[in-house]
């Protein structure tokens, strides 16, 4: 197994909130020193800092202003050069147990694995759509990708998530790093760059970790917008991995008869719920149409449209 002293954990912050000492305690739990924890906080202003501070982890802070899902990870790896592999989390995942960390890294074995990334649990006191979307997107069985695998998964074969997800920090290096200027989807990204390199990635379902959101169907709509909008802005992953389509229709069928057998009465609102998830990605594909002031109102991530885009309507 991969030597632990040889690893950092990275995660971004911005005001973790009441959960964020759980998710300390969960990481606090692995066998590894806190020292080898890295926050990266974006002017905090409910103690998350500081609580980080306290249990020993290594604290940058960064203007918020400045934060982008893809450059703040690059950015943040200056400060762990030692790192040979490099874990990220979000502030609201929690590890679901003691050797979560172990078990992830355990996929470094393999010489030819570069990326490996666990499964995701739905929080304790998610309703069915949101147990639905992690049972959907983080199947039971491990398996491992490479280039090869489009054939069979398409687009899906370049799923994987920073909020659970461990790189080979030479690889990563070699396809130059994070990219600076997406939207979200940074580890989309990276994980097309890295199996377009002739690189495999790992899905570890023993690795697991307790994170989902409760989203409402106008916060579905603008995360799928800012979809559209990395597809419209990053065409190459379509090109080279497939479309999604197939991927989406098998998804609502999936979810309708999950709802059918445990909670019929959600049916009509997921219907809905999908709906807008379209309609958020097809207006996201059309993003270069749209003023940088609508994107703005459109987007989760509203913070991306503060500079203008090249080609960008103003």
């Amino acid at each position: 197994m991969a030597n632990l002293s040889s690893i950092c954990v990275i995660v971004p912050t911005l005001n973790a909130g009441a959960e964020w000492d759980t998710t300390v305690r969960s990481i606090l739990r692995q066998r590894i020193a806190p020292e080898q924890v890295l926050i990266v906080d974006s002017q905090s202003t409910d103690g998350t800092a500081e609580r980080a501070r306290e249990c020993g982890f290594q604290v940058v802070e960064m203007e918020r202003s400045r934060f982008n899902h893809g450059g703040t990870r690059q950015w943040a790896l200056q400060f762990v050069p030692a790192a040979e592999i490099v874990v990220y989390m979000t502030q609201d995942g929690i590890l679901a147990s003691d050797d979560a960390l172990e078990k992830l890294i355990v996929a470094f074995d393999d010489p030819a694995v570069v990326g490996a990334f666990g499964r995701q649990l739905p929080r304790i006191s998610a309703g069915p759509i949101e147990v639905h979307a992690r049972l959907f997107n983080y199947p039971e069985r491990s398996s491992v990708r490479t280039l090869a695998t489009r054939d069979v998964l398409g687009v899906k074969t370049i799923f994987f998530s920073n909020s659970f997800g461990a790189y080979r920090r030479s690889a990563l290096d070699e396809v130059g790093g994070f990219p600076s200027n997406v939207i979200l989807g940074e580890d989309t990204v990276t994980a097309a760059r890295l199996l377009l390199a002739g690189w495999s990635l790992s899905y570890v379902a023993d690795a697991q970790v307790r994170h989902s959101h409760p989203y409402s169907g106008m916060q579905e709509f603008r995360r799928y917008f800012d979809t559209g909008v990395l597809h419209a802005q990053e065409p190459w992953l379509l090109e080279k991995f497939g479309r999604t389509g197939g991927e989406g229709s098998r998804f609502v069928l999936s979810e309708l008869a999950y709802l059918w057998k445990h909670r019929p009465i959600l049916i009509l609102s997921a219907i809905w719920r999908n709906a807008l998830k379209l309609a958020g990605y097809r207006l996201g594909k059309l993003e270069r149409r749209l003023s940088r002031g609508l994107k703005r109102r459109l987007s989760m991530h509203h913070g991306f449209w503060s500079i203008e885009k090249p080609g960008e309507c103003s």
